[in-house]
């Protein structure tokens, strides 16, 4: 499977129902809202996990995956296409600094904040000012008065709470699908990120297309095949170079905010929206860039490494051996060194400018 170079890209920590059947949305929705009721709020925090989070966090044997969840908290963000605040999920740091750029970590495809549940304690104990924040319309926001989650909106939420909380230039970092997401604000908002940082980077695909004429059924019935189990097992074991031995539970990690009642409409919104096609904004990025990608990447091909280093005004290559779609998960210390080295890379050169000569 990993000579599979031209498999299309999927969202490799995320799992979904194994039922058969497609399931009536009414009855899919009274089941997911059951997994967040009274009785599940009250459970997950009697155990230290917030209240909004599934239940099946409580099935998760993960420790680091545990210890990430903990600390998953909803901040309201105001946004010009919601009447009141969005309660958004993210991982905030346990102290805000001045003394350099705050990193922001965004997810892939339809993944949440937990896939950086290796990375980012790492990059914390370095000393940085770390962010992992959700994505509009994945992980776990309170979505109940469906948003639209289509890439303005996905744009204009994540401005919106940098205005609010970050306030200052940051360092961008975009897995997957989320480089796509990176560009795209960076582009639109360069005052906003500082530098740039692209793991696996899916930037070269056309979106899904517009398919809001399409009867409603078809969209939903792709998100159920979305979520079929075989599925998300089969994208798992490929998106890495070696499998995992905790792969199921890895597979529970990435199916979790799956089980939120408006991960549905959520999803489909964004698909009949087209999706993200950045292809013609990556020359405009005038960030400094690292493209960071596993050699044995068997879901992105690791040439458009090289293409995407060369279209990029500013960009460095760092590859990491022996290594799938998502360093930041299989390969954690190698991931945040070659993280670590730029950002620093970066600070001795401004440092070097400030010398006399």
């Amino acid at each position: 499977a990993r000579g599979n170079r031209l498999t299309p890209p999927m969202p490799p920590l995320l799992t979904l129902s194994s039922s058969p059947v497609l399931p009536p949305r009414a009855r899919f929705r009274v089941s997911a809202s059951a997994d967040v009721g009274a009785t599940g709020r009250a459970a997950a925090a009697s155990n230290g996990f917030p209240p909004f989070l599934p239940r099946a966090v409580e099935r998760i044997r993960d420790g680091a995956a545990l210890r990430l969840a903990k600390r998953i908290e909803r901040v309201p963000v105001q946004t010009g296409f919601s009447k009141s605040p969005i309660p958004s999920s993210c991982v905030r740091p346990l102290k805000q600094q001045q003394s350099a750029d705050p990193v922001v970590l965004l997810h892939g495809f339809d993944s949440s904040c937990l896939e950086w549940r290796y990375t980012y304690p790492l990059l914390e104990d370095a000393g940085l000012e770390t962010w992992a924040v959700d994505i509009l319309g994945w992980g776990f926001s309170n979505l109940e008065t469906r948003p639209p989650c289509d890439i303005v909106s996905k744009r204009e939420h994540l401005y919106q709470f940098w205005r609010s909380y970050i306030k200052r230039p940051m360092v961008l970092v975009g897995p997957s699908l989320g480089a796509a997401v990176a560009i795209d604000f960076a582009v639109n908002y360069p005052e906003a990120v500082s530098k740039l940082i692209f793991i696996g980077a899916s930037v070269y695909a056309e979106g899904t297309k517009d398919m809001t004429r399409m009867p409603k059924f078809v969209p939903y019935a792709g998100v159920f095949v979305l979520k079929s189990l075989p599925l998300r097992l089969f994208a798992t074991r490929l998106a890495f170079y070696k499998i995992p031995d905790g792969l199921f539970d890895w597979v529970q990690i990435g199916r979790l905010h799956c089980l939120l009642p408006w991960w549905e409409d959520a999803t489909v919104n964004f698909m009949i929206t087209g999706g993200y096609n950045v292809i013609n904004q990556i020359k405009q990025v005038k960030q400094k860039c690292l493209v960071l990608w596993g050699e044995d990447d068997g879901i992105i091909s690791n040439k458009q490494a090289y293409r995407l280093q060369q279209e990029l005004p500013s960009a460095i290559l760092r590859q990491v051996g022996q290594c799938g779609h998502i360093p930041h998960v299989e390969k954690p210390r190698e991931a945040a060194k070659h993280v670590l080295d730029f950002l620093e890379g970066d600070s001795l050169d401004k440092a070097d400018q400030l010398l006399p000569v």
